[in-house]
């Protein structure tokens, strides 16, 4: 399966700026970078691929920069060199900077890194203007449903998008997956299990082992009170965060909440979005809502895995789902809620793309009420505001959806 990353990754090939593939643990980097890899041998584009895992590599690459060109073949076109957990390097930042700057014109690197590398300041200082970065997600619902081998679920979803008018009969299956989908996430390894038990395995499995590759190369001091501040985000998905009452609930300073909420954030797994706001004194908050980028991490977070339909925190996990479809198609910096002193509250903004607009989230169509609503629509007639509910569960859903 080609991820949709795919085809952006194999456009900026040619560019002279380093690619870096950035996301989560296990959300499929490696994978994605053999498939650019199998590409080029394809179209014989002369390429390498180092996995900094081998010792050897490592210590030689350590040893100077210079001695990556040992590994590739003696030819006067650029060589692709894919290099594989970059964050290995003493110092990677130092590594491509040197190699761009010098080198640029005979090799072109394609690198994936883990969250120490992203944490460390000059990754951003070092390679401004050398590099782009491609931020991979956990997969979407069209990689899910293809990963799950629902070829035929694949074809009716193209079709519903491309005709307003279809009525698809599979609507219920389609209503099962995106129901498991939103309950197990879009790990792969998660989506390609079949067994429900071995999927809460494997979600428990990244949960801890490879999180705690992560505390380990953030210097996370207190690693129990990094976990419980994780599973206390969980819990406040869509709701204001408050680093002063965080602080007393895990008796640490405020300092530290936010050094973790920052590498939190470095790490892929929480998204914090700001407010917006024109008039400060009345549209009150400088407090960001935490959003998590997997709703499978979530929910073995808060261990529990009972149907999404049937939870008092259906409403939470639909908002967040919402988001993470927005985050498919924009920066998450270009996301933004609104709020006001006196609790009136929309989900999402959107104030700066093409077309501005409002999202407001309800589990069910019949909760939406425009006339709660007022004062934004009021204030800001020029950002029209939609409702996007789950249920009822129809072609329409998914039409919708396209048309973000």
């Amino acid at each position: 399966m080609k991820r949709r990353l795919f085809e952006k990754l194999l456009l900026h090939l040619d560019k002279k700026e380093f690619t870096i593939i950035t996301g989560a643990r296990q959300t499929g980097k490696s994978t994605l970078m053999r498939q650019i890899e199998a590409h080029c041998k394809s179209m014989q584009i002369p390429s390498v691929f180092l996995n900094l895992e081998n010792k050897a590599i490592l210590n030689d690459l350590n040893n100077t920069p210079l001695n990556i060109f040992s590994y590739i073949p003696d030819t006067e076109v650029r060589v692709v060199v894919f290099i594989d957990e970059v964050q290995y390097l003493n110092s990677p930042s130092n590594f491509l900077k040197l190699l761009y700057d010098d080198y640029a014109h005979k090799i072109k690197i394609v690198a994936t890194g883990s969250s120490a590398f992203y944490l460390d300041k000059s990754f951003t200082d070092s390679l401004a203007g050398r590099k782009r970065i491609f931020w991979l997600q956990p997969c979407n619902f069209d990689e899910y449903l293809e990963l799950r081998g629902k070829d035929e679920l694949l074809k009716e979803v193209a079709e519903i998008r491309s005709n307003n008018i279809y009525k698809t009969i599979y609507i219920e299956l389609l209503q099962q997956e995106w129901g498991n989908y939103m309950l197990f996430g879009g790990y792969p390894a998660v989506i390609t299990e079949t067994d429900r038990e071995e999927k809460i395995l494997r979600l428990t499995e990244i949960r801890d082992s490879y999180l705690k590759r992560d505390i380990l190369e953030a210097g996370v001091q207190n690693e129990t009170a990094f976990y419980n501040l994780f599973r206390i985000l969980a819990t406040q998905t869509g709701n204001l965060l408050n680093t002063n009452e965080l602080s007393v609930t895990l008796r640490i300073t405020n300092e530290t909440v936010t050094n973790y909420l920052y590498t939190l954030q470095k790490c892929f797994h929480i998204v914090l979005v700001k407010p917006f706001f024109q008039n400060i004194r009345k549209e009150l908050t400088k407090m960001p809502k935490v959003y998590l980028l997997d709703s499978g991490m979530r929910n073995s977070l808060i261990n529990n895995f009972q149907q999404v339909a049937e939870r008092p925190d259906k409403g939470m996990i639909w908002e967040n789902r919402v988001f993470n479809l927005l985050c498919e198609k924009y920066n998450s910096d270009e996301i933004f809620f609104w709020r006001t002193a006196d609790g009136n509250e929309v989900d999402f903004i959107l104030p700066n793309i093409e077309t501005p607009q409002a999202i407001e989230c309800k589990f069910d169509a019949e909760l939406a009420s425009a006339s709660k609503y007022k004062k934004f629509t009021k204030n800001y007639p020029n950002i029209p505001l939609a409702f996007w509910s789950i249920t009822p569960f129809d072609s329409d859903f998914f039409r919708k959806l396209n048309n973000i």
